[in-house]
């Protein structure tokens, strides 16, 4: 394994740590699978992601894709891509909800995740329940933003939250499904996601890899752990 630096300045914040890469051929085989794949997920499922987009565009307005600001491989920040499941004014509407609810507050502290969240729209809550509000990032993997898995992509501020394991995150790419994904996803604590990025990004496998992938499906169609 090669090391190199990776830095991440945001908020007044400088973070440093040294991490480890895979070699360049492991790198470009996972590469190849996770193109592959993405391709042919799209392929098959095209008529799905235009029913949903065209449904987003009916019940929610314009528009139809949200592209959030999230931290990548090597600290690199890029726009992580979802269908719109919230209302345009989501930030106003979170900061007055955060002010008025202690109990919701302190959720939202602990984990950066509300059971309740007023900002969803009820067909959001659907794609949401259901995960179809994250396919859009397979067009994130194709960019190489993104692997089909990998730790769950993280904002900013969540990165003292990682402390020294933020090393490990930024090892590899994060990814649209992950340990975390199939192992209650919103029922874990921080504490416990945050071990499961870096248990990935430590034993990253071709095993590993299809396991996550195949244990997915399962783990999506009975929803665990998604609100």
């Amino acid at each position: 394994m090669s090391e190199l630096t990776c830095e991440f300045e945001g908020r007044g914040t400088t973070i440093s740590a040294k991490l480890h890469r895979d070699p360049f051929f492991r790198e470009a085989f996972f590469r190849t699978l996770d193109v592959v794949i993405a391709l042919l997920a799209l392929l098959f499922l095209f008529p799905l992601l235009a029913c949903i987009a065209l449904a987003v565009a009916v019940l929610n307005g314009r528009p139809i894709f949200f592209a959030h600001k999230r931290v990548g491989q090597d600290g690199r920040t890029f726009h992580c891509l979802k269908f719109r499941s919230m209302v345009r004014d989501a930030e106003i509407r979170l900061a007055k909800f955060l002010e008025s609810d202690p109990a919701a507050r302190e959720e939202w502290m602990r984990s950066q995740k509300l059971r309740n969240d007023p900002r969803i729209t009820r067909f959001g809550r659907f794609l949401r329940r259901s995960s179809l509000d994250e396919l859009p990032q397979l067009f994130n993997v194709l960019r190489g933003d993104m692997s089909l898995v990998g730790p769950r992509p993280i904002i900013s501020e969540e990165i003292p939250r990682y402390g020294h394991r933020f090393r490990h995150y930024c090892a590899v790419k994060p990814g649209i499904t992950g340990i975390w994904q199939i192992s209650g996803r919103n029922d874990t604590d921080y504490h416990t996601r945050v071990a499961m990025d870096c248990l990935y990004a430590k034993s990253k496998s071709l095993r590993l890899y299809i396991w996550i992938v195949v244990v997915t499906i399962p783990a999506v169609l009975m929803r665990r752990g998604s609100y």
